[in-house]
């Protein structure tokens, strides 16, 4: 009930975001949006679509009449084929960990009119195949409360209690807002990475297995 909004992913772009945040403390309605001249591209799905990019260079870049060989060359290409497909996927599952300072210097901070206010800060992320969407409300530590000011480190999601400095002024984080939606192509890519991979395992059992035989030496 407290975070509310409408965002629009095309691809790797967030290229809408209208969302409406309910403050705790005194229940104003804050609105905010992205800048029409404005959107922002998500690294995960970049770096996805970039090892992607990077199998299917390592299967095509040969001519289309080359004969494989030997059965370690082709193991030697699934597993390179393999890895590029396993750090694609993983770039999905495993969002990147950010300090407080990280966030509140984002460039994602300058993405929305009106401008945000200096205690909220908000941050976008893919997490398998929802789009996450958190906003930390902050308070500003007073000078005599600092004598216990433990900095927080890199986190998927920090928690209320989380204290951190930024621009020569403390804050801690009071009020964690965390929705979600499904985005079907994304779990259509999570499915499509796992039978790839399968795919390429397959390949490389029926490799070995051959090469079992081809080097069997009946006495």
């Amino acid at each position: 009930d407290q975070v509310k909004g409408v965002l629009t992913l095309q691809g790797d772009a967030l290229c809408q975001a209208d969302v409406n945040l309910k403050m705790p403390r005194n229940n104003q309605l804050l609105h905010f949006a992205f800048r029409e001249d404005k959107q922002w591209k998500l690294q995960q799905i970049q770096d996805a679509r970039n090892h992607v990019n990077q199998a299917i260079y390592l299967l095509m870049n040969r001519d289309v009449n080359y004969q494989f060989k030997t059965g370690s060359e082709v193991l030697k290409l699934m597993d390179a084929v393999m890895l590029q497909l396993s750090r694609a996927r993983n770039r999905l599952t495993t969002p990147a960990t950010l300090t407080l300072p990280e966030i509140a210097s984002s460039g994602l901070t300058k993405m929305f009119t009106p401008a945000l206010p200096p205690d909220i800060l908000v941050n976008f992320y893919i997490n398998l195949n929802k789009l996450c969407l958190t906003v930390y409300q902050l308070h500003v530590l007073q000078p005599s409360t600092t004598k216990n000011f433990k900095p927080a480190g890199g986190s998927i999601l920090h928690n209320p209690g989380a204290m951190f400095e930024f621009g020569n002024q403390r804050y801690e984080v009071s009020h964690v807002h965390k929705v979600e939606c499904v985005v079907p192509w994304l779990n259509d890519a999570l499915v499509f990475f796992t039978v790839s991979l399968q795919l390429c395992q397959q390949l490389k059992d029926k490799i070995s297995v051959f090469s079992t035989y081809w080097n069997y030496r009946p006495y």
